[in-house]
């Protein structure tokens, strides 16, 4: 008897309960009305969506922001995003990378220290900063840390 082995992509049947997560950026912003509301308690538990935070400005009776990650089924994202849509969260699509002004950094390195998926690094022989653009998630804490304003975001 002989066997081959197939391998399957991880996206299966609709039908079936296991789908490759889709991942969308996106930024929410809340009226005042609607900060108390618990948004990402109502993705999980209605929509099966998963909503890594990545920047948070919340405050009572306040324009609240949230930079977040969603993950899970395309069609239950879209739901998802209609559904916050129709509470008057404004949801707007992350598109920014984060720019570094290579003739004005001057590679102190501080940056480096709030970079939460170190994709701001110090070389260590040359000491000089190195971006990897495909590790930054755009969550902008090196932005504000950066003492000669070198790093910003492109919209």
């Amino acid at each position: 008897m002989i066997f081959r082995v197939i391998k399957l992509p991880i996206r299966y049947n609709r039908k079936k309960a296991l789908l490759k997560p889709v991942k969308k950026r996106v930024t929410l912003t809340f009226p005042k009305r609607a900060v108390q509301m618990p948004v990402t308690y109502v993705l999980a538990k209605e929509f099966n969506v998963a909503a890594n935070i990545i920047r948070a400005q919340v405050a009572p009776n306040q324009i609240g922001k949230l930079v977040v990650e969603l993950s899970g089924d395309i069609d239950q994202l879209d739901a998802a995003i209609e559904w916050m849509r129709s509470r008057h969260v404004n949801v707007s699509y992350t598109l920014g990378e984060i720019a570094i002004d290579e003739d004005v950094c001057v590679h102190c390195g501080l940056c480096t220290g709030v970079c939460p998926t170190e994709a701001l690094t110090l070389n260590p022989e040359t000491y000089k900063l190195t971006f990897t653009r495909s590790r930054c998630i755009v969550c902008e804490q090196c932005i504000p840390t950066c003492p000669v304003q070198a790093i910003s975001t492109n919209l």
